[in-house]
């Protein structure tokens, strides 16, 4: 497209022709004044000032952008951080998926420094878990009554074959209001279990069928304690017993006698116990949000 010339020949962009350039020596610099010359009227030494000042200011600004670097760095570390909740122990026998409140492993051969989850390193391996969580279900005698008498609100089972296939065991988590760390229901139940414990096991075996763990087994051992902690309400027992039916305290011949039968209960007191510990040092894992 073109436009029509502008009448009597006018510019109508009121352009002017360029000056031309100044004639200049060949070697000597522009006739117009330096950038770094200061302004009419300055000194050298004010210009020397507002240089020291300029260094001052860029220097603090370096600060500032070290210390929200070193800032950002601090809260990103914190967010990375796995906190403590020991609120969460107040309601992870109900939000926990059951086969992690029960895991398929518990033990960790070498002590602290066995890893509890290892299946080359387990203890204890677990055959099935009880979908009957009723109080009356899951403990009896006297420490089932101070159970009820504290509001017990549920009984979680699972039973387990040891690593050698000789041991079954039942674990129940008896589940409790929460109440103070000394003397609260928990404790209550555990003093009542510890009063009893030689004339009644207190945690009910739970049979599963299709296992080594299929047919109910003669409780041999057992033991019941209050979980150590705030917000973590739980009595731990359990029930111990042989695969082969072999039954604590019915030694032959003189293996029979009343000492001899006394140290065969022991042992499987003491293997109860063991399994208890393990159990709840899976339970304070959960707490603390380790398998989360």
């Amino acid at each position: 497209m073109s436009y029509p010339p502008p009448p009597n020949g006018a510019n109508p962009y009121n352009q002017q022709p360029m000056p031309a350039a100044p004639s200049q020596a060949p070697g000597y610099p522009s006739s117009g004044p330096a950038p770094w010359i200061p302004p009419q009227g300055g000194t050298p030494s004010s210009g020397r000032g507002r240089k020291v000042f300029g260094v001052l200011m860029g220097a603090f600004g370096a600060l500032l952008l070290l210390g929200g670097g070193m800032f950002t760095v601090h809260t990103y570390g914190k967010t990375s951080q796995k906190l403590p909740n020991d609120a969460y122990g107040l309601t992870m026998w109900r939000d926990e998926p059951v086969d992690k409140f029960f895991p398929d492993f518990l033990g960790g051969r070498g002590g602290d420094f066995g890893d509890p989850y290892d299946p080359a390193e387990a203890l204890w391996f677990r055959q099935g878990i009880s979908q009957d969580t009723d109080c009356d279900k899951g403990l009896d005698g006297k420490t089932l009554a101070a159970a009820k008498e504290q509001g017990c609100k549920a009984v979680l089972r699972a039973t387990y074959i040891d690593a050698t296939a000789n041991m079954v065991a039942t674990v129940a988590v008896v589940v409790l209001p929460d109440g103070p760390a000394d003397n609260g229901p928990k404790d209550k139940v555990g003093e009542v279990y510890s009063d009893y414990r030689l004339l009644e096991p207190a945690v009910v075996q739970y049979p599963v069928p299709g296992t080594l763990a299929s047919k109910p087994w003669k409780r041999s051992g057992a033991y019941l304690w209050a979980v150590n902690g705030k917000q973590i309400p739980y009595a731990v027992g359990a029930a111990i017993g042989s695969v082969d039916g072999h039954h604590a305290g019915e030694l032959p011949g003189e293996f029979g006698q009343i000492s001899g039968n006394e140290t065969d209960r022991e042992a499987w007191h003491a293997n109860a116990q063991d399994l208890v510990e393990l159990y709840t040092a899976h339970l304070a894992h959960l707490q603390m949000g380790g398998l989360r």
